[in-house]
């Protein structure tokens, strides 16, 4: 197959065509378990493979996927042929920064497959886990699990050749309850990335049942719990909060085609312009964010972009200074030349598609903050006079700029003098994006840091699903509007 795409790949090359890649999937495999209330709600499974060509001709784009193979000559030709059409329409001359060929191979860390575990003890993880859930207080229970396994591979005219074969474990279990008012409220645990692996093997079961034993009593808190005050507060923000916050206000609105305007129509854009990079303050000197493609443990580690890019830890915001953006090879090069002057040196690596039949763009890979130098959790709360430590995303509303964003958590420690005091519901947060970050007052130490996954995080039209991770400590923020 790879020498038959080759064959395609030098034959449009001679026929004029100045790019050309081919991104094969011989499998895509996913599978989902869910149990509710002691009751296998859903157990699914789904397999697919096709091929998905580029070709850039005229500084225009042409694309084609299929699923059907058979015919590789008639779908590399239509792939040209929609670059002919496009050629005559461009508005804006499509050009790639420069790379270095790339031959290589990437496997994600594992030790055990989850697609060799045995049906009955999936089954028999969940079954325990929703025992331990079935408590009092609790009227709803979820136990899920979805593991994805891939393989992929990129051929290009430039002569890239890479086999990526990625394995992905996404397990989950929450708690519902109702107050005495009829409000529903929730309760999850989402387990961290610890180590080297992203396997079947990260499904510690005893680090499930732990946080089984907390979420329940943390929901049956919340249950009896006083609403939270409409004041202003520090804010604490936990990892699973935390990760929220930098998906929303610091990933997407670095990336670099959102900032150019093309995600305007559909998922919006960015309060970034081209003119901000080497001088806005985004936050306070304590935030340095970046995307690191290279830890291991995540799913926003992939080896190689679609572009056939390695993998990077590109700095984004260098003590509170914006320097960086999401990229691939086609945006840097509109972006520079647009400034007029050289923002980016060249892609750093985040160039994907969901699948083979979707068009590759820039995606967050893991969008991490550094951890600071403020200590653990019980130390920030030493220093911290008025505020509220928060938890869990509940829902989240964003300006379609990202320049604001209001986030409801699931649960809230308010702190006084020093001291943690009581548990509230309904809490909330929001705030100007620049003015949040920028009182940005404590960050914590590297104990707090913890690697927490997406696998949801659309973007596109038509819509990619895409899966990445964030590593994040705790955070403090100052005079916060909270409860509201």
């Amino acid at each position: 197959m790879q020498k038959q795409l080759k064959t395609q790949i030098d034959r449009l090359k001679a026929a004029g065509a100045t790019y050309i890649d081919a991104r094969w999937y011989p499998v895509e495999e996913s599978n989902n378990l869910m149990m509710w209330n002691g009751n296998l709600k859903n157990t699914s499974a789904s397999r697919e493979s096709g091929l998905g060509i580029r070709v850039l001709f005229k500084n225009a784009w042409g694309f084609s996927a299929s699923s059907d193979v058979s015919n590789l000559g008639a779908l590399f030709d239509k792939a040209f042929d929609n670059a002919r059409v496009a050629a005559e329409r461009v508005t804006f001359p499509v050009r790639l920064a420069e790379k270095d060929v790339v031959q290589a191979t990437f496997q994600s860390p594992h030790r055990i497959d989850p697609f060799s575990v045995s049906l009955a003890d999936k089954v028999d993880f969940l079954h325990k886990m929703d025992e331990k859930l079935n408590q009092a207080g609790v009227v709803q229970r979820v136990s899920e699990m979805t593991f994805i396994r891939k393989q992929i591979i990129v051929l290009d005219s430039e002569g890239t050749e890479i086999e990526k074969n990625i394995i992905e474990v996404f397990p989950s279990i929450e708690v519902m309850g109702v107050d005495a008012d009829g409000e529903t409220h929730g309760r999850k645990f989402i387990p961290n990335r610890m180590g080297d692996t992203r396997g079947w093997e990260t499904l510690d079961m005893q680090e499930f049942l732990d946080n089984a034993e907390r979420i329940v009593r943390e929901l049956n808190e919340v249950l009896v719990a006083d609403p939270c005050p409409k004041e202003d507060r520090s804010v604490i923000l936990l990892p699973g909060i935390m990760f929220l916050q930098t998906h929303e206000t610091i990933g997407h609105p670095l990336e670099l085609d959102r900032i150019l305007g093309y995600e305007l129509a559909f998922a919006g854009g960015s309060f970034v312009t081209l003119d901000d990079f080497g001088k806005l303050r985004y936050g306070s000197p304590k935030l340095t964010a970046r995307a690191d493609a290279t830890i291991p443990n995540s799913p926003g580690s992939f080896g190689y972009d679609d572009d056939g890019v390695p993998a990077q830890n590109n700095l984004l915001i260098d003590k509170g200074i914006l320097v960086g953006a999401i990229t691939g090879r086609q945006m840097v090069e509109e972006a520079n030349a647009r400034a007029k002057r050289q923002i980016f040196d060249g892609s750093s690596g985040a160039n994907r598609a969901t699948s083979f039949y979707r068009v590759p763009i820039e995606r967050m890979t893991n969008i991490n903050i550094d951890p600071g130098d403020d200590g653990k959790l019980d130390d920030i709360v030493k220093n911290t006079e008025r505020g509220i430590i928060l938890d869990g995303d509940k829902s989240w509303s964003i300006g379609s700029n990202r320049e604001q964003f209001h986030f409801a958590t699931e649960i809230g420690w308010l702190v006084d003098d020093g001291k943690v005091t009581k548990v509230v519901k309904n809490s909330t947060y929001k705030g100007d994006t620049l003015k949040f970050y920028n009182s940005l007052s404590a960050v914590g130490d590297e104990s707090t840091w913890v690697v927490h996954y997406v696998d949801n995080c659309g973007k596109g039209q038509p819509n990619q699903i895409m899966q990445l991770g964030h590593g994040i400590p705790v955070c403090k923020f100052d005079n916060v509007r909270i409860g509201e």
